[in-house]
C-alpha cells in the first residue's frame, strides 16, 4: 500500500485546517478589536477627543501584528510540508543497506566493511570491538581493499556471539602504527524518522545514523 499520497494529503490537510483557524482567529480578534475601538470612541471626552491620528495607529499596529501572525503560521505550514515531502521521499531508502561509519549488528551473515587506509601505509588491520569496547578480532586486509566481509569470528576463527561490532583500521607504515581510523559498515535500513530536525536512519540492532552521514547505499 502506497502511503506517500495519503501522509502529502495529510498534512495539506492539516496545513490547510491551520490556517483556517488561525485566519477565523485574526477575524474575531478584528472585530474585537472595531468593538473596543468604537466603544472608546463614544466614551471619548468631547472637550478633548482623541486625535484621529491615535486610531490611524492603532489600526495600523493591529494589521502589522495580523500580517506578522499569517506569515508564522505560513511559515510553519511550509516547514510542515518540507519536513513530510523529506521523509517521502527517503521512504525508498527502507530495505536497502546504507554505509556509514557506525556499530553494526552481526546475526550470523556476515558484515561488510569499508576500510579507509591511510595513502601513506604499508599495511593495515581491520580491527573488531564488541560492544563493550573489547578487541575481539585482528585481521590483516590488503591495502587496495575496497570492502572486506567479517565472517564474525576471532582472528583464529571461533565464532562470535551475535549483538553489536564496531570496526576500526589500523595503518601502519614502516612497522609503525600511523592512524587508526573508525572503518565504514552497511547495514539493512529498517526505518526513516526526524529527530531534532533530521533524518536519522533506524538500522538493524537499532542503531541510528543520520542520513547526512550515509555515504553509500545499495539494494
Amino acid at each position: 500500500m502506497d502511503l506517500t499520497g495519503i501522509t502529502s494529503t495529510a498534512s495539506t490537510s492539516a496545513a490547510i485546517a491551520q490556517a483556517d483557524t488561525s485566519e477565523t482567529v485574526i477575524s474575531s480578534d478584528f472585530e474585537t478589536f472595531l468593538k473596543m475601538l468604537t466603544v472608546q470612541m463614544e466614551n471619548q471626552d468631547p472637550l478633548d477627543p482623541t486625535d484621529s491620528a491615535d486610531y490611524a495607529m492603532q489600526l495600523a499596529t493591529f494589521s502589522g501584528v495580523e500580517q506578522q501572525v499569517l506569515t508564522n503560521d505560513l511559515i510553519t505550514s511550509l516547514a510542515s510540508q518540507l519536513n513530510t515531502s523529506g521523509l517521502s521521499q527517503m521512504a525508498d531508502w527502507v530495505g536497502k543497506d546504507a554505509r556509514a561509519a557506525m556499530p553494526a549488528y552481526f546475526s550470523g551473515t556476515p558484515i561488510t566493511v569499508a576500510p579507509n587506509v591511510a595513502a601513506t601505509a604499508d599495511a593495515a588491520q581491520l580491527v573488531v570491538y564488541d560492544a563493550t569496547g573489547t578487541e575481539v578480532s585482528r585481521n590483516d586486509i590488503a591495502l587496495s581493499s575496497d570492502t572486506v566481509e567479517w565472517a564474525g569470528t576471532t582472528a583464529t576463527g571461533t565464532p562470535l556471539a551475535s549483538g553489536l561490532y564496531s570496526f576500526a583500521v589500523v595503518s601502519s607504515s614502516n612497522g609503525v602504527v600511523i592512524s587508526e581510523q573508525g572503518a565504514e559498515v552497511y547495514a539493512s535500513v529498517r526505518e526513516v524518522r526526524r529527530e531534532n530536525g533530521q533524518l536519522n536512519l533506524l538500522m538493524d540492532g537499532d542503531v541510528s545514523v543520520y542520513a547526512s552521514d550515509v555515504s553509500a547505499l545499495r539494494e
